[in-house]
């Protein structure tokens, strides 16, 4: 891979110069001003070093690298300049956290030995990045499967209940949306603790025994010790385990939080999941949205507005019978798709991605599978 590089300089000359001399070994793209060079850093794809001179009219390096930090984190950041004294690169370093400061005229030899040193900075970074990412989603994978396996119901829930968390979490201008949707897909695996049919009492809304009751209100605390375990996943954790924590203070865990003291990922969650719940045991959605108002206490009012228009969004699915051909990402099952010989292949409440209509074309190859398929279609 050739490294991207940013070269940024007010001197056209001097950038001519740089580029002849790095753009057999980097791909090379050059800026006079800093502030356009931070427009292309936004709308490009991500640059593995860039080197800015010191001096310049609009904006000081430093300051420029300050920013270059705050879009590209990654990127490995140098200056070149011909200004240099010893405070100038103790703040480039401090402020504006350098990898190199190096001084003009700079030998072609030593620019490609620092440049080199940069773009194996910028690998170590990224490599790491992505084997963490990596181990992650394979862990999240792995976890919410067992839960699918040993708890269909939970992992019915599950489905649903992350499209209510999107929504929410949206409207609540949460910027990192993907610990929110992880926290709602490992939020029912403590429910594995519990003894056979309780999940399906709970649901029904039947009365469950003491020992039934302990037990649920153990689970949050059960998934939130599995998942800490896990690398960069306290936040989520802490979010799954007051998911069943009211507003007002009541639940677990029993500590004397209320309010917006509890961490919002948890508060989504307790409405997400308890609008669920009710929507399964009253059937349509303003009979469990009026459960919910019954007891507004225990939510976030905001929240509980949000949800409110979320009705009208929900309302505007339509249910179609279609073909595995005219099947399309977004579109949600509205029931089970089973083989030509009823074995259960995917639940309904899925919503569909490319990686599960493959699924649905190769079940269709390989055993036959029942068509059409009744899904629910955004109007």
């Amino acid at each position: 891979m050739r490294h991207r590089v940013l070269l940024v300089d007010d001197e056209p000359n001097i950038l001519s110069s740089l580029k002849r001399q790095l753009r057999a070994y980097y791909d090379v793209y050059t800026a006079d001003d800093p502030e356009k060079a931070l427009v292309d850093l936004k709308n490009e794809k991500p640059f593995s070093v860039v080197i800015s001179d010191y001096r310049m009219p609009q904006m000081n390096g430093i300051s420029f690298l300050k920013e270059v930090k705050a879009y590209s984190p990654e990127t490995t950041r140098m200056i070149l300049t011909g200004f240099a004294d010893l405070d100038s690169a103790i703040m480039a370093v401090n402020d504006g956290h350098v990898f190199r400061f190096l001084t003009k005229p700079c030998e072609k030899a030593v620019l490609l030995e620092n440049i080199n040193e940069a773009a194996n900075q910028y690998e170590l970074i990224t490599s790491k990045r992505i084997l963490l990412e990596q181990t992650l989603k394979g862990s999240v994978e792995l976890l919410t499967e067992i839960t699918s396996l040993v708890n269909p119901l939970a992992s019915e829930r599950i489905s649903r209940v992350r499209r209510y968390v999107k929504y929410l979490a949206k409207k609540k201008d949460v910027k990192a949306l993907w610990r929110l949707d992880i926290a709602a897909m490992l939020s029912q695996l403590g429910l594995l603790i519990l003894p056979p049919g309780t999940m399906e009492a709970y649901i029904a809304g039947h009365e469950l025994t003491a020992e039934q009751v302990q037990l649920f209100e153990m689970h949050p605390v059960v998934a939130k010790d599995l998942v800490v375990k896990l690398p960069r996943m306290k936040t989520i954790a802490e979010m799954i385990a007051y998911q069943l924590k009211g507003f007002d203070g009541s639940g677990t865990p029993r500590d004397g939080i209320e309010g917006e003291v509890i961490p919002l990922g948890g508060r989504i969650l307790r409405i997400a999941l308890d609008y669920d719940l009710y929507l399964h045991q009253y059937g349509n959605q303003r009979a469990a949205f009026g459960k919910l108002e019954e007891q507004s206490q225990m939510y976030d009012p905001e929240l509980l507005y949000y949800l409110e228009g979320m009705l009208g969004v929900e309302a505007r699915y339509e249910v179609k019978s279609l073909t595995i051909q005219e099947l399309l990402p977004g579109m949600i099952l509205y029931e089970d798709v089973l083989s030509d010989k009823g074995a259960m292949l995917l639940r309904k409440s899925l919503e569909l991605d490319k990686d599960k209509i493959d699924r649905i074309h190769m079940f269709a190859h390989k055993v036959g599978v029942a068509d059409p398929i009744t899904v629910l279609v955004a109007e």
